[in-house]
C-alpha cells in the first residue's frame, strides 16, 4: 500500500469523526469508561492478587510430631516435605526456640517476667514442640500439601491458619467476575455506538463511495476510511483514561496508606510502573481493538462494495 494511500485514508478517517461530532463524541465518552473501569478493575485486583501472594508467602503450616521421636527421623520428615510439589520453604523450630518465642510473647508484658521464666528454667514445658512451619507457593494448594503430610510417618498433626488468605482469595475471584461482567457490558455497548458513527459516515458519503467504485477504486480503499475511523476513535478513548489513571493511582494509594496507616504494616499496594507496563499496552490494543471491530461489523453490514 502506498504512503499516499494510507495519508488519504488517514484523513478521510479524521473528517468522518468531525462529520459526526456528536456521535463520535459519545463513542469516545463510551470507550473511555470502559477503559477507565477496566484500568480501575485490573488495578484492584493485581493489587489483591499480590496481596493474597504476599500472604501466602507469610502464612505456613505448622507440622508438629509423634512424642519421643529422634532427631533422624524429623531430619526426615522435613527431606520429605521439602520435596512437596508446591512447597517453598521449610523452617525447623527446635523446643527451646519454642519456649523462648513463648516466653517473650506471654511473660514479657509481666512486671515478674525474669521470675516466671526462671521458674521454668529447668524444665521445658514445650519440650515436646519442635516443629516445622511449611509455606506454599499458593493458598489452593495447601489442603492437597497438608493432606500428604498427615499421611507421613511420626507426624502428629498439621495445623494451618487459612482464614484471611481463603477469604482474600474468596473476594479476589469474585472481585475479578464482577469486573468481567462490567467491563462485558460497557465493551457491547462501545461496539454499538462505534458502529453507530461508522453507520451514518457510510450513509453521508454513499454518493462519493458510489462514484470512487466507478472510477475503479479498490474495496479496501474504499474502507480504509471507516476502519481508520474506528481504531482512532478507539484510541483516543483509551488514551484519556489511561492518563487518568495514572495520574490518580499514585494519589489513591498515597490516601489510602495515609489515612489507614495501620494498613502499611499488614499490606503493599505495588507501584503504578508496576501496573501500568501491562495496563498501558493492554489499554491501549483493546480501545483499538474495540473501534476496529465495530467498523468492520458495521462496513460488512452497511457497505457493499
Amino acid at each position: 500500500m502506498r504512503i499516499s494511500t494510507i495519508g488519504y485514508s488517514a484523513r478521510q478517517g479524521i473528517k468522518n469523526i468531525w462529520r459526526n461530532f456528536m456521535f463520535s463524541l459519545a463513542s469516545i465518552a463510551t470507550m473511555t469508561a470502559c477503559i477507565f473501569l477496566f484500568g480501575l478493575f485490573f488495578s484492584i485486583v493485581i493489587n489483591f492478587r499480590y496481596i493474597v501472594q504476599s500472604v501466602e508467602q507469610n502464612v505456613g503450616v505448622t507440622v508438629m510430631f509423634d512424642d519421643g521421636l529422634d532427631q533422624a527421623s524429623i531430619d526426615a520428615i522435613g527431606t520429605q516435605i521439602e520435596n512437596l510439589q508446591g512447597v517453598t520453604g521449610v523452617e525447623y523450630i527446635s523446643a527451646d526456640e519454642a519456649w523462648e518465642e513463648f516466653s517473650q510473647y506471654y511473660f514479657s508484658s509481666l512486671d515478674d517476667e525474669e521470675m516466671y521464666k526462671e521458674g521454668f528454667s529447668n524444665d521445658n514445658p514445650l519440650a515436646q514442640s519442635s516443629s516445622y512451619t511449611v509455606y506454599v507457593d499458593n493458598i489452593e494448594n495447601q489442603d492437597r500439601i497438608v493432606q500428604e503430610i498427615e499421611a507421613m510417618d511420626g507426624v502428629r498433626t498439621v495445623n494451618q491458619l487459612q482464614g484471611a488468605t481463603t477469604t482474600l482469595s474468596t473476594f479476589n475471584r469474585l472481585v475479578s467476575y464482577i469486573s468481567i461482567a462490567i467491563i462485558l457490558i460497557l465493551l457491547c455497548v462501545a461496539v454499538f455506538l462505534i458502529s453507530n458513527t461508522v453507520a451514518i459516515g457510510i450513509s453521508i458519503r454513499k454518493e462519493e463511495i458510489g462514484i470512487m467504485k466507478l472510477i475503479g477504486a479498490t474495496n479496501f480503499f474504499v474502507r480504509a476510511p471507516f476502519l481508520i475511523e474506528g481504531i482512532i476513535i478507539g484510541l483516543i478513548g483509551s488514551i484519556i483514561p489511561l492518563a487518568l489513571l495514572y495520574v490518580l493511582y499514585n494519589r489513591v494509594v498515597e490516601y489510602i496508606l495515609t489515612r489507614f496507616s495501620v494498613l502499611t504494616s499488614v499490606i503493599q499496594f505495588l507501584n503504578v510502573n508496576q501496573v501500568f507496563e501491562v495496563l498501558a499496552p493492554v489499554g491501549l490494543v483493546l480501545g483499538m481493538g474495540i473501534g476496529l471491530f465495530g467498523s468492520i461489523i458495521t462496513i460488512r453490514k452497511h457497505l457493499k462494495v
